[in-house]
C-alpha cells in the first residue's frame, strides 16, 4: 500500500508506523486521519504481526491537529465528526480507539512535541515511552474545544479524575518526567525508540494469543463489572487452552526454547 502521510517499516514481525509530515511537525490533516484508520485495519489483517511501534518523523511525535487544513474544508470537518450512532467512533476518534482494538501490543514513542490530537493518538497505545525532553499537552481547551478524538477512553483509566480535569481544562504543557509521575507515560529514557524495540523484543517471547487475550480482557473489562471481567477471563482461558500456542509456550519453557509460535488466532 502507498501512504502519503505515514510510513510503514517491517522489522521481522514488528511494524514501525511513523507519522510522516515532518515539515508540519506531523500535524494531523484529513489524509492522515484516513490513513491512520486504514493502517490499523491493514495491520489487523497481518496475523504474523507481533507488535507495533508508533512514532513521528523529524524528532517530533505530533503537534496536534492541522487546524488550518481542516478549517479550510468544512466538508472534511463534517466527515471527521460524522457517525451513524452516538456511541460509535467517528473517523477522528478511530485514530486513537483503533490502536486499543488491535490484538497486539502497541507502543508509542514520544519525542519532542506530543500535543492535542497527537496525544489523543498516543493514548490509544498500550505503552507510551517518552524521551526525557519530550513535552505533552491535552491542548484542545486552548482552542475552545473538548478533547474529542477518543483519548479520554484511555485517560480515565490511567489518571485520577482531578488530574484529568486539570490537564484537560488548563491545556498546560507537561514535561515528560512530570507525565511519568502522573502516569500519563509508561517510561522516560534518553532513547525511547531503542527502548520500545527492546520491549517489543521481550513481548515477542510470549504467545501472541496470550497477549491478545490479556489486552482484550483488560481493555474491555477494566471499568466493567466484576461478573463481566470473570466471564471474559474464563472465555479467554478456554480459547487459549484449545489453541496450539499454549502448548508451544509450555514447550518453550523446557525442551525447545526456540520453538516458534504459530500465527495469532482471530481475537
Amino acid at each position: 500500500m502507498q501512504w502519503q502521510t505515514l510510513s510503514l517499516e517491517w522489522q521481522q514481525q514488528l511494524a514501525i508506523v511513523s507519522l510522516n509530515r515532518p515539515d508540519k511537525l506531523n500535524a494531523i490533516n484529513y489524509t492522515m486521519f484516513s490513513e491512520l484508520k486504514a493502517m490499523a485495519r491493514h495491520l489487523r489483517r497481518q496475523r504474523h504481526l507481533r507488535a507495533v511501534i508508533l512514532r513521528g518523523e523529524g524528532g517530533q511525535f505530533s503537534s496536534g491537529l492541522d487546524i488550518k487544513s481542516v478549517a479550510n474544508s468544512p466538508w472534511q470537518a463534517l466527515k471527521l465528526l460524522f457517525k451513524w450512532l452516538p456511541g460509535n467512533a467517528n473517523l477522528a476518534q478511530q485514530v486513537s480507539v483503533a490502536w486499543r482494538e488491535l490484538p497486539v501490543p502497541v507502543i508509542a514513542v514520544l519525542d519532542g512535541r506530543c500535543y492535542g490530537g497527537g496525544l489523543q493518538i498516543a493514548l490509544g497505545a498500550d505503552f507510551r515511552i517518552a524521551a526525557n525532553d519530550a513535552e505533552l499537552s491535552i491542548m484542545e481547551a486552548k482552542w475552545g474545544l473538548v478533547p474529542d478524538m477518543g483519548g479520554l477512553v484511555s485517560l480515565r483509566e490511567i489518571l485520577a479524575k482531578d488530574q484529568a480535569l486539570k490537564l484537560s481544562m488548563t491545556a498546560e504543557l507537561i514535561p515528560a518526567p512530570k507525565a511519568l509521575e502522573l502516569g500519563l507515560v509508561t517510561e522516560c529514557c534518553s532513547d525511547p525508540l531503542a527502548r520500545a524495540q527492546e520491549l517489543a523484543c521481550g513481548l515477542n517471547e510470549r504467545s501472541p494469543d496470550a497477549l491478545a487475550a490479556i489486552k482484550l480482557s483488560i481493555n474491555r473489562s477494566w471499568k466493567g463489572s466484576r461478573r463481566r471481567l470473570l466471564a471474559r477471563e474464563s472465555w479467554s482461558q478456554v480459547r487459549l487452552l484449545l489453541g496450539r500456542n499454549r502448548t508451544i509456550a509450555a514447550v518453550r519453557q523446557g525442551k525447545d526454547p526456540e520453538r516458534a509460535f504459530e500465527p495469532r488466532r482471530n481475537w
